[in-house]
């Protein structure tokens, strides 16, 4: 891996170590970086599957349940 210079907001880098309790710089960045790829991963998989309704009852789901 190779190393980036980058310029970050000094307010931001700080408020993400104090909220977080990460030690470090770098961990708030891969931590970061993690997030943001979780959050479009999941955003790819809703937009795949689509969208259902999910208008349930307890019954409706009790018979689903029963009949599988």
């Amino acid at each position: 891996m190779g190393k980036t210079t980058v310029e970050i907001d000094e307010e931001l880098m700080q408020a993400a170590l104090r909220e977080t309790n990460i030690r470090t710089k770098k961990e708030v960045i891969e931590k970061g970086l993690r997030a943001l790829l979780r959050a479009k991963n999941r955003e790819r998989l809703r937009s795949e599957l689509g969208t259902f309704s999910l208008d349930l009852t307890l019954e409706d789901l009790k018979k689903n349940r029963a009949s599988k």
